[in-house]
């Protein structure tokens, strides 16, 4: 089941026309708030130019990308988390979701109505931060309560050990704003089990995209502008949402051309599809033959048993040994068999970590 990223933001900033665009899917998009009730869905391949290069190689039969599935969800407002607008209902949205693409507006066009009436997009983060961290505490907030009820009758080391990571999310909450993210926040390995099932908002990887105009990202003076919307080290794409959805209708061809025009190596949509593989912190290994290349996805540090059970659930169990090559090394010298004849096919075993760009091929019982 491909990971879910959650497109929001403030209304009016960009989301639909984004998401409309990454989908090559039409959604209902118009200039006013809460146009979009329910979320729309879309899975969207992975851009990565390492499986044609092996299918060359392979001759192999098809292509199989690793996949993303975009979440478009209605804009949140100011009091979001009480209930105003549609909130509530797309709070729970979001909490289905595994990272959440934040979109901000930092082009201006007086015929493009905000609904704070200016563009500010360090407010606008400073808004969603606060609205994502209010829902937060209200979960904790009851869960807190039936905690404490649990305890007057009877104490046990889990329910002290859940109240304890409790408290410690209230005090980070009860500083609402965009540095109490809970995703910035040291989290044991325990304690990460204990708030899993709370499927707590701020927990969650965050992405900011950046809606500018042309000028403002052949320039760069967005930058300036969004100064401070973001905390350090952020993933961040600056995104003209405009272009992409010109994009999106343009043949490959015309579509290349296009971004050389404005200097562009990429589409913003491709980078924001990298970004967000990214800050789930998932990496891609390799299966390349005759029948097929495919690229499959883990979490980066996986061991070789994990990986193999992506493939089938049979081979973790069964696993013997992994066979690796690195990609660039397939591609130059031509092949597994190639490679083998030089030396650089690994036998690794079931401690071996998967690299992003391993080829690997597994041996099970």
């Amino acid at each position: 089941m491909p990971l879910q990223i959650g497109i929001v933001g403030l209304p009016n900033v960009g989301k639909s026309t984004l998401f409309s665009a990454i989908t090559k899917k039409a959604v209902d998009c118009a200039n006013f708030p809460f146009c979009t009730i329910d979320p729309n869905v879309g899975v969207v391949e992975v851009p990565d130019e390492r499986l044609g290069k092996l299918a060359a190689i392979s001759h192999s039969g098809r292509i199989v990308p690793t996949t993303i599935e975009f979440v478009d969800i209605a804009g949140l407002v100011k009091g979001a988390a009480e209930g105003q607008g549609l909130g509530n209902k797309f709070l729970s949205h979001i909490r289905e979701c595994d990272a959440i693409a934040q979109v901000l507006r930092a082009f201006t066009d007086p015929n493009v109505i905000h609904v704070e009436n200016t563009v500010d997009p360090a407010r606008d983060a400073e808004t969603i931060a606060l609205e994502l961290a209010l829902a937060d505490l209200e979960t904790v907030t009851k869960r807190l309560q039936n905690v404490e009820r649990q305890l007057k009758s009877g104490k046990t080391k889990e329910l002290e050990a859940e109240f304890a990571v409790l408290k410690k999310v209230e005090s980070t909450l009860n500083n609402a704003g965009m540095n109490s993210a809970l995703r910035d926040i040291e989290w044991s390995e325990d304690e990460r089990k204990i708030l899993k099932g709370l499927s707590l908002l701020t927990m969650k990887p965050m992405l900011y995209v950046i809606n500018v105009s042309e000028s403002q990202l052949a320039d760069g003076s967005w930058e300036g502008r969004s100064q401070g919307y973001a905390p350090t080290g952020s993933h961040t794409v600056p995104i003209c949402v405009k272009m992409e959805a010109e994009l999106a209708a343009m043949p490959e061809d015309e579509k290349k051309e296009y971004l050389a025009s404005v200097g562009q190596e990429s589409s913003g949509l491709d980078r924001l599809i990298v970004e967000a593989y990214s800050a789930l912190g998932l990496i891609t290994f390799l299966t390349s033959g005759e029948m097929e290349t495919r690229a499959w996805t883990v979490v980066k540090g996986s061991k070789a048993p994990h990986a193999a059970g992506v493939i089938h659930s049979d081979f973790e169990k069964n696993f013997i040994r992994v066979e690796v090559t690195d990609w660039k090394d397939f591609v130059e010298l031509g092949g597994e068999s190639k490679c083998r004849e030089k030396g650089l096919v690994r036998v690794e075993g079931k401690d071996y970590v998967i690299k992003d760009g391993d080829v690997c091929y597994f041996r099970v019982g």
